[in-house]
């Protein structure tokens, strides 16, 4: 490294699946005199009450431990993101934010990964390791579009290989290697001297988070229902609502199949609360009404009965049943007791 030219001294690591035993062995390769701060996202249970530090310390000789709100950066650290909060970073220190998630996930690879890349540019590393999805995608991109380098490790000996196998897909990484072969890597960027900012961001030291130019799509955000904008780079998608939640195309099909999901059981409870209540009125009250409300308890009975094997046989329907799936749709929470059969 030039004598006064920084180096690559911002070093991000993402993981998700499988992703403990992965970043055991990065550290364990990790020397005490790294001249660099070391930033890790590994996606946890909200309620794993900060299991990361016990489990990375004494694996190497640099110092581990969850990231505290506005403590600066030092080289020869490595700051964790805590359990259900954000890590990003900003010049000279980190902060812990609880933001909204992205990609059904708080903490999100990317915001650490973009955050280091808007404050830091061509002095940063980013790491994918295993995981499921393609977290980590869309900050790997913003990355190397501000000259910092990508490692990704070699999706054949990942636990979970979609993380680096989609990064590879859309992003110029520089090195795919084994997780063994990843310290050594790091190490060896770390001491080169960082390239200077791209011409187009000469002097642009940050910007707003999720600024990307989008256009308007026809998909709402699963989680708050606004209005998601959209975003396609080397041919990935990225979609963003107001409020800030992110998604990529895999990330908002899986929450729309969650929320889908959601709310036919929420379906299927109120067939049958509705079906019991009429199944009481069937045997009470006006007597010329209790062969409806029978009719009525029978028929909300049986479309409850159709969600469930929808839901239980993973959606997908037998000929005799989609032919029913509307009916059991429209009566769905009806307060209307159905027309006898004419």
């Amino acid at each position: 490294m030039t004598a006064g030219a920084p180096g690559h001294d911002i070093v991000v690591v993402g993981a998700s699946a499988g992703g403990v035993e992965a970043l055991g062995e990065l550290v364990a390769g990790l020397p005490a005199d790294l001249p660099a701060a070391v930033f890790v996202v590994q996606h946890l249970h909200p309620r794993s009450a900060g299991l990361l530090p016990g489990l990375l310390s004494g694996r190497g000789p640099l110092r581990t431990a969850l990231a505290i709100h506005g403590e600066p950066i030092l080289p020869g650290r490595i700051y964790l993101a805590p359990p259900d909060n954000h890590l990003t970073l900003r010049p000279g220190f980190v902060q812990v934010v609880r933001g909204p998630r992205e990609n059904g996930h708080r903490p999100s690879v990317d915001a650490l990964f973009r955050t280091a890349s808007t404050g830091y540019g061509p002095r940063v590393v980013g790491v994918v390791l295993t995981g499921h999805l393609d977290c980590g995608t869309a900050g790997l991109l913003s990355i190397k579009a501000r000259g910092g380098k990508a490692i990704v490790q070699d999706p054949q000996e990942a636990a979970a290989p979609n993380m680096p196998a989609s990064a590879i897909q859309h992003v110029p990484v520089d090195h795919v290697a084994s997780i063994r072969e990843i310290p050594k890597l790091v190490v060896r960027l770390v001491h080169e001297t960082a390239g200077p900012w791209p011409a187009h961001l000469a002097g642009v030291l940050s910007e707003a988070e999720g600024d990307e130019p989008g256009i308007g799509s026809d998909i709402v955000c699963p989680i708050c229902q606004g209005r998601l904008t959209e975003t396609e780079i080397n041919g990935f998608q990225i979609f963003r609502c107001h409020v800030g939640h992110a998604f990529s195309m895999e990330a908002v099909a899986a929450e729309q199949a969650e929320e889908v999901e959601r709310a036919l059981w929420s379906a299927a409870r109120a067939l049958e609360e509705s079906a019991t209540l009429a199944g009481r009125l069937s045997t009470t009250g006006d007597p010329t009404l209790r062969a409806r409300f029978a009719e009525k308890a029978e028929a909300q009975m049986r479309n409850a009965d159709l969600i469930r094997r929808i839901l239980l046989a993973g959606g997908v329907l037998a000929r005799t049943d989609a032919s029913d799936a509307g009916e059991a749709a429209l009566t769905a929470g009806s307060g209307e007791p159905p027309e006898p059969p004419s």
